[in-house]
């Protein structure tokens, strides 16, 4: 499964020079700051903005070709689209509103398929009732199943959890993790949010002033030094597959396993053996030359420093190698010179705090 995208575009004052490819099932996250070209691109996919140059394409089916004058509607794209506000019919139940995306589908999904969704989805006890009686939550829900049951080759979701706040968006998350899981499909995910992507994404493409200003893995683009402040620095850390190993049921915890070593979190219910990924944030994060004694952290590293970036104020951003996987710390100025922080500089990683993003992530590397 693959999309390559490679366009130009003018939107008034505002110029869009825009390429990447996606070579496999999963998430890919076009993240953002306000105006950086997200839902443009989203929209270039989808056929609802016409490029003036370029050419998209979709498992080897040309969508646009300008050069060749090539140009597929968006009806007979294969795609499912969700916005921001679902879009669902008024005057059509959940059920009907389902439905119509199965109609749309090239051939007609088995009930077993239909029943699947709406599983997925947690929406049965909803199938009678009308847009209207929805929270946003449940409203966006139906869109997904909607647009999953049109058979599409890719599924493209445009800040679905914009418009929520936060407590329909803590509803939402979960049916998205679970829809991440189960669809064997890409998907292409805008959103602001880098909490968001942070919990979803497989790949991010960080888009900047209407370009690419990188692409890459999750967890190799929420570490680098040289992307912030694009990619959120309050916010900044780094993503980590990990693994469950053992269960320490007298004290409630659960040791989890990764390249870097490994770490205790409170107790969880999954088998040893189950993919998580992990956030761990550079504000949650000291550093120390030596293994201290007497102190609460239960979760302390050994790393190596590879990089450093100097902020104009009190800090330092320092990049961390614990094995193959990239830390994040955020530290004064002062501690730097005090601690000798340098590239090559060995030091102890103590871990204050650790996110559990999301159950049945990628397994980590062997």
């Amino acid at each position: 499964m693959t999309l390559d995208v490679r366009f130009t575009h003018k939107l008034g004052d505002f110029a869009l020079d825009v390429a990447f490819n996606i070579a496999a099932p999963g998430v890919t996250a076009l993240f953002g700051p306000s105006g950086s070209g997200k839902t443009a691109t989203v929209n270039a996919i989808a056929g609802i903005l016409k490029p003036d140059t370029g050419r998209i394409r979709l498992n080897g089916t040309t969508l646009l070709d300008t050069d060749a004058g090539t140009w597929v509607a968006t009806h007979k794209r294969r795609l499912g689209y969700v916005f921001q506000d679902a879009r669902l019919f008024p005057h059509l139940k959940v059920r009907a509103n389902v439905m119509f995306g199965a109609r749309r589908a090239k051939q007609q999904p088995a009930e077993a398929t239909v029943d699947d969704v709406i599983g997925l989805l947690d929406l049965g006890h909803l199938l009678d009732r009308h847009p209207a009686n929805l929270s946003g939550g449940e409203r966006q829900r139906v869109a997904i199943a909607r647009a999953l049951l049109s058979a599409p080759q890719i599924l493209l979701l445009d800040e679905p959890l914009a418009a929520l706040d936060a407590g329909r968006k803590a509803e939402v998350l979960p049916y998205l993790e679970r829809l991440v899981d189960a669809a064997e499909l890409p998907i292409v995910y805008v959103s602001h949010s880098i909490d968001e992507v942070a919990r979803l994404a497989d790949q991010i493409v960080l888009l900047n002033r209407g370009a690419v200003a990188a692409h890459g893995d999750v967890s190799e683009i929420m570490t680098r030094l040289d992307l912030f402040p694009l990619t959120g620095r309050f916010e900044a850390g780094a993503v980590v597959e990990a693994k469950v190993i053992a269960h320490d049921a007298e004290d409630h915890l659960t040791q989890v396993g990764f390249d870097g070593g490994e770490v205790w979190l409170p107790v969880l219910d999954e088998e040893p053996g189950t993919p998580l990924r992990l956030r761990i944030r550079a504000r949650d994060i000291m550093l120390a030359e030596t293994e201290p004694q007497g102190i609460s952290a239960n979760n302390v590293l050994k790393g190596t420093v590879t990089e450093l970036r100097h902020d104009a104020g009190a800090y330092v951003d320092v990049q961390i190698a614990c094995g193959a996987t990239r830390l994040l710390a955020r530290i004064t100025h002062r501690s730097r010179k005090r601690l000798r922080v340098e590239p090559g500089r060995d030091l102890i990683v103590i871990i204050k705090s650790i996110n559990l993003d999301r159950r049945g992530g990628r397994p980590p590397a062997a």
